[in-house]
């Protein structure tokens, strides 16, 4: 059998053209994930097939370029820019003599680089075993001898069943751990929703900003770069919009074309995220001209994970890339935000995003007046936990004047649970104020 090597840093590429308008689009892209992996590409070789090869996905003429080009420039990898099933896979690397990785096994490296959490880890991993478990089949044929009769049966069979039942086991332990994770991402969804801050999750495209605009918003430091998933494990943090109103904001990992599905099914826990967020920002590179389409592939994974409900704000990003486009924010018939046009970069833009979020996430703000007792430190810590206090000062008798602005359902929930009306200032009705 083959023996794969260690290393893997030159590549040879391979791209097949099936003459549709994103070809080009997607050989850049492809390129792109190759540079994020860590290789050198040494040369794109391009074809053109209506229906692949079932033997070794391209055909005859084009191997014997793809194994010349490996010869001369020494290549240590031959990426795909396609699916390959196993069997293909394993015939081009007995016959390129080195080791070959196809589009998903190209995204699962990236992932494993960029994992920094434990739940990542484990994510990765569990992606990359059920893509491994399709690969198992005739893995170990060189150690097999069963055409033979007695005397030449040989353990290759049993080697195969034996890796079967360590992978095996092995994804139900990564699937137990993951289980507990998602368990402790429960509790803290719980928790946020009984401190009633809404969650605002990043969503879009690879390499479209989001990390870019997760800082600028928060002053956080995720790492963000000009390469496809710069970052992949989700952060999360709190941040005030337009009203003053604190919000959890959550930077997701990026979607991109064809994104396997190991890694939908394997990322789940952490697109829950995403699943329970009260508004989604979908970030767009508006300088991509295909901007349209990378939109359709971000709702395509929405939809696979059940997120097509949630409320969306687009964020075109990236307008100081553009020719007399300022920031901006546009509304539908009814006066809500849709589209908000920023500069992550530059901050151009930036408070009409905050603006366009709280709008989208409450449209009546109350403001009140209260006059807290010394026995009401715990509603006193709820609203600073809330942060909803506008401004405080300590009264004679050791309590605390509080004023107050919040949305008009959660002041509801507080007089529900505190009797909190009976605090205010009767000089002081509340006032609905209009966003």
């Amino acid at each position: 059998m083959f023996e794969r090597p260690v290393g893997g840093e030159r590549a040879i590429l391979v791209h097949i053209d099936h003459h549709t308008e994103f070809d080009q689009d997607s050989l850049q892209e492809f390129h792109a994930l190759a540079v994020s992996a860590g290789v050198q590409p040494l040369q794109v070789i391009t074809t053109t097939r209506r229906t692949p090869d079932s033997a070794h996905f391209i055909g005859s003429g084009k191997l014997e370029e793809v194994q010349a080009a490996v010869a001369a420039l020494q290549a240590e990898v031959v990426l795909f820019n396609n699916t390959l099933t196993p069997a293909q896979e394993r015939n081009l690397e007995r016959e390129l003599k080195c080791r070959v990785l196809d589009r998903t096994g190209l995204i699962l490296d990236i992932f494993a680089q960029r994992a920094r959490t434990h739940d990542g880890k484990l994510q990765v991993e569990l992606a990359q075993l059920r893509h491994l478990a399709t690969r198992l089949v005739r893995g170990w044929t060189h150690l097999e001898r069963q055409k033979g009769g007695i005397g030449l049966r040989g353990p290759g069979e049993t080697q195969l069943e034996t890796d079967r039942r360590l992978l095996g086991e092995r994804i139900k332990q990564l699937k137990r751990k993951l289980e507990r994770v998602q368990s402790q991402r429960e509790q803290g969804r719980r928790k946020r929703k009984r401190a009633e801050l809404p969650t605002v999750s990043i969503v879009g495209y690879t390499n479209a900003g989001k990390s870019t605009l997760f800082n600028a918003l928060t002053t956080a430091d995720v790492y963000a770069a000009d390469q496809l998933f710069a970052t992949l494990d989700p952060t999360m943090r709190r941040v005030e919009v337009a009203t003053g109103q604190p919000v959890i904001l959550a930077d997701t990992v990026g979607f991109i074309r064809d994104l396997p599905h190991q890694l939908v099914a394997a990322f789940r826990s952490t697109l829950q995220e995403t699943q329970d967020a009260d508004l989604l920002l979908h970030v767009v590179d508006a300088a991509s001209h295909i901007r349209d389409e990378n939109m359709t592939q971000v709702n395509a994974v929405l939809e696979e994970i059940d997120a097509t409900d949630i409320p969306q704000l687009e964020v075109f990003n990236k307008i100081d890339q553009l020719d007399d486009v300022n920031p901006r924010i546009e509304r539908d018939d009814q006066g809500v935000p849709r589209r908000v046009w920023v500069s992550a970069r530059t901050g151009a833009g930036l408070p009409l995003l905050l603006q366009a979020i709280a709008e989208a996430l409450h449209t009546d703000m109350v403001e009140e007046h209260l006059v807290l007792p010394p026995a009401q430190g715990r509603l006193h810590a709820k609203l600073h936990a809330l942060g909803v206090v506008a401004q405080e000062q300590p009264d004679i008798e050791g309590g605390w004047e509080l004023t107050v602005r919040l949305p008009a359902n959660t002041w509801q929930s507080l007089c529900k649970h505190f009797a909190i009306d009976s605090f205010c200032q009767p000089q002081s009705p509340a006032q609905q104020v209009s966003i």
